[in-house]
């Protein structure tokens, strides 16, 4: 286990600008506004030849537990558990508030070693600002500057000096490498319910509030057929027209950002609603995007026509999503775990079907028969002459076929060729790619 440094304090000290910083990279969602973080966000950073696991934290504040603030204390409060060490950030510009100093208190009886970060110190004030920290009894108090870089490089290797020697490396290590997949879908589909049951903890924060999630947030988790996955949460995806500017536009980039990077996409629609448009909509990006896909029928154990509701989403996608023809369909419950037990091989066969390749002599053997079946359609009254086929890459399936005026193939005999494919070679709810190569006939306009 690498060890956890997490990142603490009140809303609007810049625990999320120092977690981009350290781990060299915008992950996290920053603005001007209180609040932004929700969740824990977690990212793998090097620090001073250290490698250590970062933990963005939701903003500290004191609140009833059943409140959303009161959510995210708890949510932190989880993190700081885990920790190995923990960096408390303050805003050395405003100075220490009370809520500063009642949060020191409460993690100075955690017992957890602390770093007290005096964070916007820049210019010649800073430390002398950072100096103030030294009441909080947590040590000698680092002034930085997040935004501007300045002593971020010290913080790195005062970070590297706290922690444990690392454990010596495990040749078998990296070779296991996680099959990373992202949890999407509308606001209050029950993403985060459903990765909370998966993780068997309350990581994410959830409740009857949509739009809860803001972030991305990637957690790692071996399966129950250990093998090791990445698991990503997503901020829901409205539609465009719906989405307002700053804050919520940056949540949506990142979601979009996060199915990008994925290879496999668990789509969660509400079985109570039903399949709605924006699902559609939704599905329709992961197929462009090229990712295989499994969909969650997520709080099954609201439903009470379980047969009327499974088949009504089944026709709604048989029909809205015959490029998606076959994918596979999962109802479960994150609130009591129903049906899930089918969703990690839901996924994995799928994955399997993703990184299919199959042999040039079985596709052409199959290209044979289809053309024999259905003959390519006229075009301009000429002839289209398909003469082979052949697999390019996997991830998704990715075809070459070759022929005179090959590029001259209309959309629905293209379609026909991906069903035939799809039905022949056993790739349900698997994106398929056809390229069209043409290739010069060499007696045109010759006697």
């Amino acid at each position: 286990m690498i060890p956890h440094v997490v990142i603490a304090g009140r809303p609007n000290v810049g625990k999320s600008t120092l977690f981009n910083r350290l781990v060299g990279s915008r992950l996290a969602l920053v603005a001007d506004t209180p609040g932004v973080t929700r969740d824990r966000k977690e990212a793998e950073a090097v620090l001073a030849g250290t490698k250590v696991l970062l933990v963005d934290t939701a903003g500290l504040e004191e609140a009833a537990p059943d409140t959303l603030p009161g959510r995210m204390r708890a949510s932190t409060g989880a993190a700081v558990e885990q920790a190995d060490l923990v960096l408390f950030v303050f805003d050395a510009r405003s100075g220490l508030l009370p809520e500063d100093r009642h949060f020191a208190t409460w993690l100075r009886r955690t017992g957890k070693p602390v770093l007290v970060i005096a964070n916007k110190a820049e210019g010649r004030g800073g430390a002398a600002a950072a100096m103030e920290a030294y009441e909080l009894g947590l040590g000698e108090p680092l002034a930085i500057s997040a935004e501007h870089n300045e002593g971020v490089y010290g913080l790195m290797q005062e970070i590297a000096e706290r922690l444990p020697a690392p454990p010596a490396a495990d040749d078998a290590a990296g070779q296991n490498l996680p099959l990373h997949f992202v949890i999407v879908g509308r606001p209050n589909a029950g993403k985060s319910t459903l990765m909370n049951y998966l993780l068997g903890e309350q990581r994410m924060i959830t409740g009857p509030e949509p739009g809860l999630t803001r972030d991305a947030v990637s957690v790692d988790l071996t399966g129950p057929d250990g093998q090791l996955y990445r698991l990503v949460d997503t901020a829901g995806l409205r539609k465009r027209a719906k989405v307002d500017e700053g804050l919520e536009r940056m949540s949506t980039s990142s979601s979009i950002e996060a199915l990008k990077r994925a290879e496999m996409v668990v789509l969660a629609i509400d079985a109570a609603i039903g399949v709605q448009e924006q699902d559609l909509h939704i599905a329709r990006l992961v197929e462009r995007e090229g990712r295989a896909c499994v969909i969650a029928l997520t709080k099954w154990d609201a439903v009470d026509d379980r047969g009327g509701a499974r088949q009504a989403a089944l026709d709604r996608i048989s029909i809205s999503l015959s490029q998606m023809k076959g994918i596979t369909v999962v109802p479960l419950s994150g609130e009591t775990g129903e049906g899930i037990n089918k969703l990690f091989p839901a996924i994995r066969a799928t994955y399997e079907k993703w990184n299919l390749r199959i042999p040039t002599s079985a596709l052409n053997r199959w290209f044979e028969a289809a053309l024999e079946r259905f003959p390519p359609p006229l075009v301009e009254g000429r002839r289209l002459k398909l003469r082979y086929i052949t697999q390019v890459k996997a991830r998704p399936p990715t075809f070459a076929l070759f022929g005179t005026r090959a590029e001259q193939v209309p959309e629905t005999y293209q379609r026909y060729l991906v069903n035939s494919l799809r039905e022949a070679f056993e790739m349900p709810g698997v994106p398929i790619r056809i390229m069209l190569r043409g290739t010069d006939n060499p007696y045109v306009d010759k006697n």
